[in-house]
């Protein structure tokens, strides 16, 4: 008779049964074994906030198991992440086998462990615990926060704001921060303003540089020396003066490692130092730590347990030696109000399996974030760093011109001969291969030369710099999650699925590394900003934030947050009830303004209609989303879509002759449509039949501006796929084409996207080699299938890998790696678990709009249009259940 173990991944449980022994059966729970119906009504704030769970087909099989399991146990030990989510997710698994009738006579205790190691497992298994109540109504809370908003503005954002997706408690607030960001930028008029470098040579002839800071006997400000004129002034006051030291100051400085991660901060740093996403890193970083390598990866704490503290400590002396070792271990603190989710931090869980010993163990990805997580570990262990920092001041004989030279040695390198952090974006930048606005000089290598008060200098040459203040930089990953969690908006455990969302939802994209607000992210903003301000406010949110930090310690009842937040809520959504669409259109109109009809340089009304040249420019909504029209509608019926005018194409179709195709004769068009600029050659005709044919058309790739399309180019982007050459491997041809998701190449099976900087019509043999070398990394050929001989595939998703054949996929099961399954698996579980891919396109809307079905009336408003929309996808940890019977439960 063996005790029953539920853990959340098979990964893990795989792990842990090998550390406890025959005598115990460790079962995944997959996950959440189920979530809120999804569909209107899941939360009911009449009955005190009542939850209807669904029932999830693969969590009520994951639950059965363990039920049969228990019918021969004694113990049922509840061992999921040690956080919220993971005691949110033992609370289901007991509450539905208490539904079963599975605990009769069984002893149910719940327990958690820091790190997956044979030590902490055993030790966990000897001292269990009950469910954490207070950390459950925590998750409560926040799941009926977070429905409660979902179910509500984004309906109501369908109804009065077309083309919208969805607005969320959170992500909104992120959503608002990018998009004034982006009119930040916009509104930014850059400044110019000068500045005087000058070399001087010390007695010994020894050279280096110094800024002018004083001039006229005043300390100079920014914008002191506004233009070239006040510059040149400067300077020829400065060629004619002699100097002088007038002073020398010299300081040690100690700087102090940087404490372990805790989830945010390795987001961070993964994103500058690894070019990582937020999702891949803790995707990453969940795969080590339920191999065992690394401690739990979802905290907002920075202490590490003592035992690996000496460890390290152990490590540093015999490493780098006893002057690299502090007198006393460190002790951080952390910030984290709410010490029940603040673990420990996140290090190894063997200091002494360095990056290099685990190097052939890991891939890539994990090898990469190992080593920054064991590096960060260690190095908050080692001594400061100690600098020798010096400032020297040079006076003119008059005393009416002052310059200063500083530098910076490492007088003892510390904890920086293994760790240096990256303060900004700017080292990540670089290594991605974005050059900075303005060059940047490292102080701790500018080393001076030595030099005495009242030392004579000789003068060199003074150089007289132009240059432009900058507006803010967008944010990246990086600075973004720096940003919510300095607002004390979210947890660092949502920080991933959170950008993610906007990215999935085409509210922003990510383009070289940084967040670009859409169109679409900036109209929901605007709107959610004009009618419910309050509930995308940052100081409100954050404040939410703490009150479910002190439900999760026990100090405030959930439910009461719940009403107080939802009367004033649902006063507000009350408030929208009369709210015109017209209304919505002049408040968007009124503040995207600016962003949608910018300033020309010529000076005209970007307003104007090129059409009529009467009429004026402004926001509409239709029933597919915003455009733009004229005012003179319906005599004048210029268009255009909703989005920055870029001048581009002119007359009410943007139709713009291009010239004739030398092959055919006919004539080529830039044309305008409902999703973009397109080309296309002729008008169509006739087939043999007498039935018409549509006209040749490919749409312009992102990036290419319409109203710098040549002929030339039109005609190769008409001509595509074209080839490239053949593969020297295999033979097969590659080829260059346009498909729906952009430029790509493709050889055989294999396709990959170009990148923005490269040009489907030039990208040649090497280049295409190189991406097709990326694409293979992510797909496995397996062999053909025995039954109609067509390629089985590896592929990884967006999800995970997946096995293909034809249009038939399915997912890997979790702990089968693509490099492991052979081909009788993947056909085996093609068989068993196999579906269809989704039809995308034409094929989807023709799918789900069969000929039999009669034509829907056009709706007179586009509020009458959107009124049945259905209701909004709640975010969830794992794709939510489907509906099933109402089971109204509570804590």
């Amino acid at each position: 008779m063996s005790d029953v173990v539920v853990v959340e991944s098979p990964a893990k449980a795989k792990t842990i049964e090998k550390y406890l022994g025959r005598d115990f059966t460790v079962l995944a729970s997959f996950g959440h074994v189920r979530d809120l119906e999804e569909k209107d009504g899941a939360v009911i704030p009449d009955q005190d906030f009542a939850m209807v769970w669904g029932k999830d087909p693969r969590g009520e099989q994951q639950v059965g198991k363990i039920a049969q399991a228990l019918k021969g146990a004694k113990r049922l030990f509840l061992a999921t992440d040690p956080d919220r989510e993971g005691e949110a997710i033992s609370w289901h698994v007991k509450d539905m086998l208490g539904q079963r009738g599975a605990l009769k006579g069984k002893d149910v205790q719940r327990i958690t462990f820091n790190e997956i190691t044979k030590r902490a497992v055993q030790y966990a298994v000897e001292h269990p615990r009950d469910l954490d109540v207070p950390l459950i109504d925590a998750y409560l809370a926040r799941r009926a926060l977070d429905y409660l908003v979902g179910y509500t503005l984004s309906p109501l954002l369908w109804r009065k704001l077309p083309g919208s997706r969805s607005a969320g408690r959170v992500q909104s607030v992120a959503l608002r921060l990018i998009c004034e960001r982006e009119a930040e930028i916009e509104a930014f008029r850059a400044r110019e303003y000068w500045t005087l470098e000058a070399r001087f040579q010390t007695p010994a002839g020894a050279p280096f540089t110094a800024r002018l800071t004083h001039l006229d006997g005043r300390k100079l400000e920014q914008f002191d020396l506004p233009d070239e004129a006040t510059a040149k002034r400067a300077k020829a006051l400065a060629e004619a003066g002699s100097y002088a030291v007038a002073s020398v100051e010299k300081k040690r400085t100690r700087r102090n490692p940087p404490p372990p991660f805790m989830t945010s901060t390795l987001q961070m740093e993964a994103s500058r130092k690894l070019g990582m996403g937020a999702q891949q890193a803790m995707r990453t970083a969940q795969a080590l730590y339920e191999a065992g390598h690394i401690t739990y990866m979802r905290t907002d704490g920075v202490s590490m347990a003592r035992e690996a503290m000496f460890a390290i400590r152990d490590h540093v002396k015999d490493a780098f030696g006893p002057d690299y070792l502090p007198s006393a271990p460190r002790e951080y603190q952390t910030k984290a109000k709410n010490a029940q989710e603040a673990h420990e931090a996140i290090r190894p869980t063997d200091v002494t399996r360095t990056p290099e010993a685990m190097a052939r163990e890991l891939d890539g990805a994990q090898a990469r974030l190992y080593e920054l997580i064991w590096k960060r570990a260690v190095a908050s262990q080692m001594s400061a760093a100690e600098l020798d920092q010096t400032a020297v001041d040079i006076d003119s004989a008059d005393r009416n011109l002052r310059f200063r030279a500083t530098g910076s040695v490492v007088a003892f390198d510390g904890f920086l001969k293994l760790y240096r952090e990256d303060e900004d974006d700017r080292a990540a930048d670089l290594r991605a291969g974005i050059k900075p606005a303005e060059p940047t000089e490292d102080e701790d290598s500018r080393i001076l030369p030595p030099m005495r008060e009242r030392d004579p200098l000789k003068r060199g040459e003074v150089t007289a710099r132009q240059h432009f203040t900058q507006p803010p930089p967008r944010y990246s990953e990086a600075s973004l999650v720096k940003r919510l969690e300095e607002l004390g908006i979210g947890r660092p455990s949502t920080y991933a699925s959170i950008l993610q969302r906007l990215q999935d939802l085409k509210y922003v994209t990510l383009e070289k590394r940084r967040f670009i607000a859409q169109d679409l992210g900036r109209m929901v903003t605007t709107f959610l900003v004009r009618f419910f301000e309050r509930y995308v406010d940052t100081g409100f949110t954050s404040a939410m934030e703490e009150k479910l930090d002190e439900i999760s310690a026990g100090q405030t009842d959930w439910r009461a947050v719940m009403r107080d937040f939802w009367k004033d809520f649902s006063a507000a959504v009350e408030a929208t009830k009369d709210l015109k669409i017209r209304d919505v259109i002049d408040a968007l109109d009124e503040d995207l303004g600016p962003h949608i009809f910018p300033e020309r340089a010529d000076g005209t009304d970007p307003r104007v209609c090129p059409t009529c040249g009467n009429g004026r420019l402004g926001l509409r909504l239709g029933r597919t989303g915003a455009f733009i029209g004229c005012s003179n509608y319906p005599e004048c019926r210029y268009t255009r879509p909703f989005g920055v005018d870029s001048g581009n194409a002119e007359g009410a179709g943007g139709d713009q002759e291009l010239g004739d195709d030398p092959a055919t004769g006919e004539k080529i068009t830039l044309k305008r449509g409902p999703y973009g600029f397109y080309i296309q050659l002729g008008e169509g005709g006739t087939d043999a039949k007498g039935k018409p044919t549509k006209p040749k058309r490919t749409s312009l790739p992102n990036g290419v501006a319409p109203d710098t399309v040549t002929l030339d180019q039109a005609i190769g982007l008409l001509s595509l796929p074209r080839a490239i050459g053949f593969d020297p491997e295999t033979g097969e041809e590659i080829t260059a084409g346009l498909g729906r998701f952009g430029p790509y190449v493709r050889c055989g099976t294999v396709f990959k996207s170009l990148d923005k900087d490269d040009d489907v019509l030039t990208v040649g043999m090497n280049r295409a080699l190189a991406l097709l070398a990326d694409a293979r990394a992510r797909v496995r050929e397996l062999g053909a299938h025995p039954k109609d001989k067509e390629p089985v595939v590896v592929r990884k998703g967006r999800f995970g890998p997946y096995a293909q054949h034809g249009k038939t996929v399915a997912n890997l099961p979790r702990d089968v790696a693509m490099e492991d399954i052979t081909l009788e698996d993947a056909v085996a579980l093609l068989e068993e678990k196999g579906k269809a891919l989704k039809p995308r396109g034409a094929a989807a809307r023709k799918a789900a709009s069969p000929k039999a079905a009669p034509r829907k009336a056009s709706a007179k408003t586009a509020e009458a249009a959107t009124r049945k929309a259905p209701a909004a996808k709640a975010p969830a940890r794992k794709p939510a259940a489907k509906a099933g019977p109402k089971a109204a439960a509570k804590p």
